[in-house]
C-alpha cells in the first residue's frame, strides 16, 4: 500500500512538473538548459549558442531526418520562423500568421491556429513571422495586421489578445515577442508606411498593457496609464513635423541581459527614405535603444546611421557577451559595420567593416562614435538646383539596402569568441524624388537597383573576431545567405537559399555536413534534448525581401521554389 502510494505521489509530481508552465527562471535560464528551447535566440542575450555535443564533426555523417512536417495550403512564401520546444511540443509559426503546435518526437499535429487576417494588410518585406514565445502555459504571437495574440499551449485557443497598432496606417508585425519578468515586451513594423516605431510591454498572463516607448523622438512614453515623459528632446535632431512620421519601426524584435536590466532594441530606417527633407540626425532611427524594463524609459542610445539616407536600418539584434571581464554588446548592422559596445553603458569599444565594400563612409571614429560620411555618396536632392525636381543625383553605394546582414541572426560561441555572420556583398543605385505623407501609402522618396558586386559570390558566412575585427574565416555562397546561425558545441549550422541546410567546424570553417530540404532556408536552426537524444530542427521555405525587392540580385535566384516544412533531425545509431 505504502509503495502504491508513494509510485502516484510521483506521478503526480511529475504531472505538476510537466504543467506548471514556463517560469521567469526558466527563461532566464534557457541558454543553459539544453533540454528546451523557450526563446528567440535560445536564451534572451540571444547567442544562439548550445552545449551540446551529442551532434558532433565525428558523428555527423548518420545525421539523418526523423520527421518533416509541412505548413500546407497555398499559403507559402518566407518561412523565416525559430521553433520554440516545450514539455515535448514544438511551437512554430508559419507565414500569413499561423502557428502550429507538433510533437516534437514525431512532428504530429496537435493543434493549429489560423490568424483571420483582414483586407488591406501591408507588410513591406513578405508575409513572414519569424517566431513565438513562451510564458506560464501560453504561447505568445503577432499577427501582420499588428495583433498581439495569447494562446493556451495544449489547446491552441485564444486566452487574450490585443492590438498592438493601427494596420491600416502601415502597421504590422513580424517578429518573436520578448518576456522578461513576467511582461511580453514587443515591437512594431512598418517603416516604409511613415509609422512611429515603439516597444511595449504587456503583462504576459494577461495582456494588459504596463509602458510604452516611442523610439522617435518627440512622442510621449507611458507607465500605467500615465505620460513617462517624451523620448528625447522635440525638435532637437528633427526638423518641423518630420517627426510625426519618423519611422523607426522595431520590426526584429529584442534581446536582454539581466546583469544590466536593459533590453535591446534596434530601430529602422526614418521616414521617408529621402534625407534632405529631414536634416538632422533624427533619433532614435537607426540606432540600438537600450531599455529599462521596470519603467520604460531609454537608458542609452547608440545611433550607427544618423540622418541614414540609404535605408540601412538599424534594427539588427544586440547580442550581449562577456569580454576583457566586462558585458558587452554586439550588433552586425545593415550598413556594413560590426559595433561592439558596452552593454551597461552604451559606449563605443569598437567598430569595423565586416563586408568588403562600404562606400558611404570611410569609417566609424571610436571618439565621437559617429561614421565618418563621404558626402558625395548621399544620394541627391530632388529639388537641388542642378537636380530637375523629379529626380535627384544617383549613386551608387554599397551596401545596397537589403544590408551587409539583414533579419537573419547571428550566433556567438563562447567556447571560440568568435561571432558567426550571415553577410551579403551587394550594392545599388539609389536616387531621391519627391514625396508627401498619406496615411497608409508607401513613405520612400526613392528609386533603387540592387545589384551584386562580384560575380561568384553574394553570401558569406564569416567567422569575426569581436576584439580584433578580423575574419577567422568565411565561406561563400553564390546566392545571398538570408537565414540564421546556430552554434551547437563546436559546430556551426546555418541554411542557404539553395535549399541547403549546412555545418562547419566552429574553429576552422571546415563544411562538414549538408542536407537538402526542397526549399531555400531563411530561418535559423535550433538543437534540444529529448529523452537522451539531440534533436536538430530548421524550418525550409524561400521567400522574404530578396525575391520582392532583390532586382537583379532577385533575378539569378529566381529559380528557387517556395516552401513550408520544418525538418527534424538526429544522429541515428
Amino acid at each position: 500500500m505504502k509503495r502504491k502510494l508513494l509510485s502516484l505521489l510521483v506521478m503526480m509530481a511529475a504531472a505538476q512538473v510537466a504543467t506548471a508552465g514556463v517560469t521567469d527562471k526558466m527563461l532566464a535560464d534557457d541558454a543553459t538548459t539544453p533540454g528546451d528551447v523557450l526563446t528567440w535566440g535560445i536564451g534572451t542575450q540571444g547567442q544562439r549558442y548550445s552545449p551540446l555535443t551529442g551532434i558532433n564533426e565525428k558523428d555527423i555523417n548518420r545525421l539523418t531526418p526523423v520527421w518533416a512536417m509541412s505548413f500546407g495550403g497555398e499559403k507559402q512564401r518566407g518561412q523565416e520562423s525559430q521553433p520554440l520546444i516545450y514539455n515535448g511540443k514544438m511551437f512554430v509559426t508559419a507565414s500569413y500568421s499561423r502557428i502550429f503546435a507538433l510533437d516534437a518526437k514525431t512532428g504530429k499535429k496537435l493543434w493549429k491556429y489560423e490568424h483571420r487576417l483582414p483586407e488591406g494588410i501591408m507588410p513591406c518585406c513578405d508575409v513572414v513571422n519569424r517566431g513565438a514565445a513562451l510564458y506560464d502555459n501560453l504561447v505568445i504571437f503577432g499577427t501582420l495586421d499588428a495583433q498581439i495574440i495569447a494562446l493556451d499551449q495544449d489547446t491552441g485557443k485564444i486566452v487574450w489578445k490585443d492590438k498592438i497598432a493601427d494596420y491600416q496606417a502601415g502597421y504590422s508585425y513580424t517578429a518573436a515577442p520578448l518576456v522578461v519578468d513576467g511582461l511580453v515586451i514587443t515591437g512594431n513594423s512598418g517603416g516604409e508606411f511613415g509609422v512611429v516605431g515603439e516597444v511595449q510591454a504587456r503583462d504576459a498572463k494577461t495582456g494588459k498593457i504596463v509602458w510604452t516607448r516611442p523610439t522617435v523622438e518627440g512622442h510621449m512614453g507611458y507607465l500605467n496609464g500615465k505620460e513617462n515623459g517624451i523620448s528625447g528632446t522635440l525638435n532637437a535632431t528633427w526638423p518641423g513635423e518630420t517627426w510625426k512620421t519618423g519611422g523607426g519601426s522595431t520590426w526584429l524584435g529584442g534581446s536582454y541581459d539581466p546583469t544590466t536590466g536593459l533590453a535591446y532594441f534596434g530601430t529602422s530606417n526614418p521616414g521617408p527614405w529621402n534625407s534632405h527633407v529631414r536634416q538632422g540626425d533624427n533619433l532614435f532611427t537607426a540606432s540600438t535603444v537600450a531599455i529599462n524594463v521596470k519603467d520604460g524609459k531609454i537608458a542609452w542610445h547608440y545611433q550607427g546611421t544618423p540622418n541614414d539616407g540609404w535605408d540601412f536600418d538599424g534594427v539588427n539584434e544586440f547580442i550581449t557577451f562577456d569580454m576583457n571581464g566586462k558585458r558587452m554588446g554586439a550588433k552586425a548592422d545593415r550598413n556594413g559595420y560590426f559595433y561592439v559596445i558596452d552593454a551597461k553603458s552604451g559606449k563605443l569599444e569598437n567598430a569595423f567593416p565586416f563586408v568588403t565594400k562600404t562606400t558611404w563612409a570611410t569609417g566609424i571614429d571610436l571618439k565621437t562614435g559617429r561614421p565618418n560620411f563621404v558626402p558625395d555618396n548621399r544620394p541627391g536632392d530632388p529639388t537641388a538646383p542642378d537636380a530637375d525636381g523629379k529626380k535627384g543625383k544617383a549613386v551608387f553605394a554599397a551596401p545596397g539596402f537589403l544590408g551587409g546582414k539583414n533579419q537573419m541572426p547571428m550566433a556567438y560561441s563562447p567556447k571560440t569568441g568568435l561571432f558567426y555572420v550571415p553577410s551579403n556583398e551587394w550594392g545599388m543605385e539609389i536616387w531621391n524624388e519627391p514625396i508627401t505623407y498619406k496615411k497608409g501609402a508607401a513613405f520612400l522618396g526613392a528609386g533603387f537597383t540592387i545589384k551584386p558586386l562580384y560575380d561568384d559570390y553574394i553570401g558569406s558566412l564569416r567567422a569575426i573576431d569581436p576584439k580584433t575585427g578580423k575574419i577567422a574565416w568565411e565561406i561563400k555562397n553564390e546566392a545571398p545567405l538570408w537565414g540564421g546561425v546556430l552554434v551547437a558545441g563546436d559546430l556551426v549550422f546555418w541554411g542557404t537559399p539553395e535549399g541547403y541546410l549546412k555545418a562547419a567546424d566552429a574553429k576552422t570553417g571546415k563544411e562538414v555536413w549538408k542536407f537538402q530540404t526542397g526549399s531555400g532556408v531563411v530561418a535559423p536552426p535550433v538543437t534540444w534534448t529529448q529523452d537522451g537524444e539531440q534533436y536538430l530542427s530548421v524550418v525550409s521555405g524561400w521567400g522574404g525581401a530578396v525575391p520582392l525587392w532583390g532586382g537583379e540580385v532577385a533575378k539569378k535566384v529566381n529559380f528557387l521554389e517556395q516552401g513550408g516544412t520544418v525538418w527534424t533531425f538526429k544522429v541515428m545509431k
